[in-house]
C-alpha cells in the first residue's frame, strides 16, 4: 500500500495545526457558525443530529493494523467505543467532542490518516473495488491509478469549492463491484488490443434528488491522459455548473441539460488546452507508484491438498462449510481466499463495529493477511490474502467474535445509512427498519433458497444507503410529520446497472417487515428455476409485486 512521505506527513502536520487554532477560535466565539461552516467541512466535520461526526478518509479502501488500532483508540477514548464503516469506504465516529477534534486529527496524522476531503464541495475519497489486486477477475489492479487520482485531488487549489461534492470511483474486473457507473465521473480501467492500459470515462452517474446512470464521454482514454482529461471534465463543471440552487448542482444535472454531446465538446476545447501539460503522466511517474502495490511475494502451496483438507472441515462442520461457501471469494493466486468480515449481525447498526472487534481485527490481519485490511461497499471488512491452510483457524476466531455471520450479499446483509438516529438530515429512522427485517428473516436456509438480494435503506433523498439501486430499495419520508417508508424494486449497482421503480404509496414503519414478506412471497411463487430475484423482475416487472402487496395491505 502507499506510505506517505516526508511531503505528506508535513502536510498533515500543518493541516492539523491550523484547525486546532480554527477550533479554538471558534470555541472563543472569535468565529461565527458561518465562518466555522466551510473550515470544519474541509477537515470532515459534520454537526449531526446529537452530535458532531467526523469522517476519516480511507482512500479506495485499503488500510493497514496500525492504522485499525489507532482507529480503536480513537473510538474508545474521544467516542462511545465504536465506529461506522460507510458506504463510501470511509469510517466515521458519531460522537466525538468539537474541542476534540483537533486531538483526533492529530492522532489520526500519527498514523498517516486524516478527515481531508471526506466533506464539503470539493472531490472526496477515490474508491474501486474492494477486492482489487487480488480479484480473480481483475483486468489489472486499479490501485495505483486510484492512488494517482487521489493525489492529483487532494489539495486540489482550483477544485476546493465546486458547485457541489464530487465523486469518482473506477472498475477494473468483470463485474462492476465499485458502483462506478452512479458516480460523478466513472472510470473503467480496460487493455487495448496491444494489451496497454487505457480507460473508459463515463459522466454524470449519481442517486440522490435525481437518480442518474452514468453516460459513456471517451472509450478509448490512453491512461497518459487520465489526469488532465478529468481535470478538463472538472473544469467544464466548475465553469458551468449551477450554484443557484444546491439541488440542482450536480455534474448530473449540467450533463442531462447540456446533453453529453455538447458536454463532450466543452470538454474536449478545455482538454486542448492543458493535454500534454505538466498534469500528463508518464511511465516513471506510474511506476512510482505501483512500486507501493507490488504483488505480495506469495509462499507457493499445493492448492489440490489444501482443497482436500478443506472438504474434510467441511464435513467435520456444516457451519465452516456454510461460512466458507458464502463469505470467502476466490483469490487470483493459488492456495489464497478472500475473507469477509460480516458487520451485519441483528441488533447492531449495520456497519458498526466496536474497539475490541477493531483490536482483535488488527490482530487477525497480522497474523493472516499481511497485516492489511479494506472497507466494502457494503459496509463489511476484508482480509484479503489468507492462507487456506489458515481459513479453519480465522473462521473460530472471527466468529468468537460475532463476524461470521454467514450472509454476504443476502437479505440480512443490507447496505444502511444512519438514518434519523443520528443524521439531521434524515426525515426517518433507517437502523430499526433493518433490524426488523432481519429479526423477521432469520432462517439462513430461507435466505439461501432465495438467493442474493440487495437490500438497501436510507433515511432521506440523500440516498447514503443507495436505496435506488437496491434490488430492494426502502427510502424514508416524512408525511405530515410521521415517518413513513417508500418501496422501489429492480434497482442495479452493477455492471447491468439500473435505478429502481416505485412499488406505490409509502407504509408504516411497523408495517414494512410484512411488506417485504409480501414481496419476498410473490417472487418464490413467479421466479423460474434458479432465476434470481433481479432477473424474476426484470421479466415480470413490477406488477405482480404491487398487486400482491396492496391487496395484502388492504
Amino acid at each position: 500500500m502507499y506510505q506517505y512521505d516526508s511531503i505528506d506527513k508535513q502536510l498533515l502536520s500543518e493541516r492539523v495545526a491550523q484547525f486546532r487554532d480554527q477550533t479554538q477560535r471558534y470555541l472563543a466565539g472569535e468565529l461565527s457558525d458561518s465562518e466555522f461552516l466551510p473550515l470544519r467541512l474541509q477537515n470532515g466535520l459534520y454537526i449531526q443530529r446529537l452530535a458532531p461526526m467526523l469522517r476519516v478518509a480511507v482512500p479506495y479502501g485499503l488500510y493497514d493494523s496500525a492504522q485499525m488500532r489507532q482507529l480503536a483508540y480513537i473510538a474508545r477514548h474521544y467516542d462511545k467505543g465504536y465506529t461506522h464503516v460507510s458506504t463510501r469506504q470511509n469510517f466515521q465516529f458519531n460522537w466525538p467532542r468539537l474541542e476534540d477534534v483537533p486531538d483526533i486529527l492529530a492522532d489520526l496524522a500519527d498514523v498517516d490518516m486524516h478527515a481531508i476531503q471526506t466533506s464539503g464541495n470539493c472531490i472526496r475519497n477515490i474508491t474501486t473495488d474492494q477486492y482489487a489486486g487480488v480479484a480473480a477477475d481483475e483486468v489489472e489492479d486499479p490501485r495505483p491509478w486510484c492512488e494517482l487520482l487521489r493525489q492529483w485531488s487532494t489539495f486540489h487549489p482550483e477544485f476546493a469549492l465546486l458547485p457541489r461534492k464530487f465523486k469518482i470511483a473506477m472498475c477494473a474486473t468483470v463485474d462492476d463491484r465499485a458502483a462506478f457507473q452512479f458516480h460523478d465521473i466513472g472510470v473503467e480501467l480496460t487493455h487495448d488490443d496491444k494489451g496497454q492500459t487505457q480507460f473508459k470515462v463515463y459522466v454524470g452517474g449519481g442517486l440522490g434528488r435525481t437518480p442518474v446512470i452514468a453516460q459513456l464521454i471517451h472509450s478509448e482514454l490512453p491512461w497518459q491522459h487520465l489526469l488532465t482529461y478529468l481535470e478538463a471534465i472538472l473544469r467544464v463543471y466548475n465553469m458551468h455548473g449551477r450554484r443557484d440552487n444546491k439541488y440542482k448542482a450536480r455534474i448530473k444535472i449540467l450533463v442531462k441539460a447540456m446533453g453529453v454531446d455538447a458536454f463532450r465538446e466543452k470538454v474536449e476545447q478545455e482538454w486542448a488546452h492543458i493535454r500534454g501539460g505538466s498534469n500528463t503522466l508518464s511511465s516513471a511517474a506510474v511506476e512510482k507508484v505501483k512500486n507501493h502495490f507490488q504483488p505480495i511475494d506469495y509462499p507457493q502451496h499445493d492448492d489440490s491438498s489444501m482443497n482436500r483438507e478443506l472438504a474434510s472441515q467441511r464435513l467435520e462442520s456444516p457451519e465452516f462449510a456454510r461460512w466458507l461457501d458464502k463469505n470467502t471469494l476466490a483469490h487470483k493466486q493459488a492456495g489464497y481466499a478472500i475473507v469477509n468480515l460480516a458487520l451485519k449481525p441483528t441488533g447492531i447498526a449495520p456497519g458498526d463495529i466496536t474497539d475490541v472487534q477493531m483490536d482483535a481485527i488488527a490482530d487477525l490481519a497480522d497474523q493472516y493477511s499481511n497485516g492489511q485490511l479494506r472497507n466494502t461497499h457494503h459496509q463489511n471488512i476484508v482480509l484479503a490474502d489468507v492462507c487456506k491452510t489458515d481459513l479453519w483457524s480465522l473462521w473460530r476466531a472471527i466468529d468468537a467474535l460475532g463476524l461470521a455471520t454467514p450472509n454476504l450479499g443476502y437479505l440480512s446483509d443490507p447496505i444502511c445509512c444512519p438514518g434519523g438516529d443520528y443524521c439531521a438530515l434524515a426525515n426517518a429512522k433507517s437502523i430499526p427498519v433493518a433490524e426488523a427485517i432481519q429479526r423477521k428473516f432469520d432462517d439462513m436456509d430461507y435466505l439461501y433458497d432465495l438467493g442474493p438480494i440487495d437490500l438497501n435503506i436510507s433515511g432521506c433523498m440523500n440516498a447514503c444507503g443507495h436505496h435506488h439501486v437496491g434490488h430492494i430499495g426502502i427510502l424514508g419520508v416524512d408525511k405530515k410529520g410521521r415517518e413513513f417508508y417508500q418501496i422501489s424494486l429492480g434497482g442495479n449497482m452493477g455492471r447491468a446497472a439500473a435505478i429502481g421503480k416505485i412499488l406505490g404509496p409509502s407504509f408504516s414503519q411497523e408495517e414494512i417487515p410484512d411488506v417485504i414478506e409480501n414481496i419476498l412471497d410473490t417472487y418464490i411463487e413467479v421466479r423460474q428455476p434458479e432465476e434470481m430475484f433481479v432477473d424474476t423482475y426484470q421479466r415480470v416487472g413490477l406488477g405482480p409485486f404491487k398487486e400482491r402487496v396492496y391487496v395484502k395491505a388492504d
